[in-house]
C-alpha cells in the first residue's frame, strides 16, 4: 500500500508518518516543502493541475492531509486550511479517484459546546473565528468531493512536537523559560475552560486506522479524550512535572483562537463503531510525552 501523508514533518503528521513506517507493506511517502519529501508540495499555493501531475507520479493509494495552519492571520489560514484541501481534492478527483483519503479537521469546526453535553458529528457547526471558520469551509471540501474520504475532527491534541502556537505547547514552552526560578511569573489568559485533550499518538492511531479500514467510512468522525478538562487542571500538571516554583497570573484576554468557547467535549462512539478507535493513552501519558520530548539531550 503506497500511503501520501501531506505535512509529514508537522506536528501530527510526524507522529502519524511515524506510526505509519510501522505497518507491514506499507510505503510511505512524505509530501511538503520539507528536502526529505518525496513529494514537493506547498497546498497553499499549488495549482490542482500541477498537484495533480505530482498525484499521478506518486500513485498513492491512500492520502493522508495533515497540513494545516493553527496560527496566523485570516488569509493565510483559509489559504492553508480551506484552499489547500479544496485543490487537494480536486488533484485527487483528476489523478487517483480510487484513492482514500483521510483529512485532518478540528472540533473548533462544532464552535461552543453545552456543558456537559459532548458533541456528536450531527451537531451544528458554528465556528466563532478565523481558525474554525476555515477548518470547517476544509471539511466541506473533503466531504462534498464525492472521493472515498473521511474527516478526523481532532480535539485538543497534546504531545511531543506540540507548536507553542496551542495552548499545551505555550505551556511548556513558558515553563522550560522559566525553569526553577521562584520569582517566575507565567502571564497567561484565562483558564476556565474545559477542553476535550486526546494524546497525539492516539490520533496518529486513528489515522492509520482510518487509512487501512475496508469499505466506506462515515464523512466525519469525532477523536476526542472523550472527556472536558478544565484548562487549570492542564496547566497545573505540567507545572508539577516542569516543578515550576513561581506563581500563575490569569487575565480574561484568552486565545483569539478559542477564548469564546468556554467548554468542549467530543462524543467519539462513531470512531469507535467505525475504526474500534478510542484513546489508548491518558492526558498524563500526553503531558509526559509533551514535556519529555523538549528535553535538550
Amino acid at each position: 500500500m503506497r500511503i501520501l501523508v501531506l505535512g509529514h514533518t508537522g506536528y501530527l503528521g510526524a507522529h502519524v508518518a511515524g506510526r505509519l513506517r510501522a505497518l507491514p507493506g506499507a510505503l510511505v511517502l512524505g509530501g511538503g516543502r520539507s528536502p526529505d519529501a518525496d513529494l514537493d508540495v506547498d497546498l497553499a499555493g499549488v495549482r490542482p493541475e500541477q498537484l495533480a501531475k505530482a498525484l499521478a507520479a506518486a500513485a498513492p493509494d491512500t492520502v493522508i492531509n495533515c497540513a494545516g495552519a493553527t496560527g496566523g492571520d485570516a488569509v493565510t489560514l483559509a489559504e492553508v486550511n480551506a484552499r489547500g484541501p479544496a485543490v487537494l481534492c480536486a488533484a485527487l478527483r483528476e489523478a487517483a479517484p480510487s484513492a482514500r483519503l483521510v483529512h485532518l479537521g478540528s472540533a473548533a469546526e462544532y464552535g461552543p459546546g453545552v456543558p456537559g453535553v459532548p458533541v456528536t458529528e450531527s451537531a451544528p457547526t458554528r465556528p466563532v473565528g478565523p481558525y474554525g471558520a476555515t477548518k470547517l469551509a476544509g471539511t466541506v471540501a473533503v466531504t462534498s468531493s464525492g472521493l472515498d474520504a473521511v474527516v478526523l475532527r481532532v480535539g485538543n491534541p497534546v504531545g511531543a512536537g506540540a507548536p507553542s502556537t496551542g495552548l499545551p505547547g505555550r505551556i511548556a514552552v513558558l515553563l522550560r523559560e522559566a525553569g526553577q526560578d521562584p520569582e517566575a511569573v507565567l502571564r497567561l489568559g484565562d483558564l476556565s475552560a474545559h477542553r476535550d485533550f486526546v494524546d497525539a499518538r492516539d490520533v496518529a492511531r486513528a489515522a492509520v486506522l482510518a487509512a487501512t479500514a475496508p469499505g466506506p467510512l462515515p464523512p466525519v468522525l469525532n477523536i476526542g479524550g472523550g472527556r472536558a478538562v478544565p484548562v487549570r487542571d492542564l496547566v497545573r500538571e505540567l507545572c508539577e512535572r516542569a516543578g515550576f516554583r513561581g506563581r500563575i497570573e490569569e487575565n480574561t484576554g484568552g486565545s483569539v483562537r478559542s477564548a469564546p468557547v468556554s467548554w468542549q467535549c467530543s462524543d467519539i462512539t462513531a470512531a469507535e463503531e467505525a475504526l474500534g478507535w478510542r484513546p489508548a493513552r491518558t492526558l498524563d501519558d500526553a503531558l509526559g510525552a509533551l514535556w519529555e520530548g523538549g528535553r535538550t539531550p
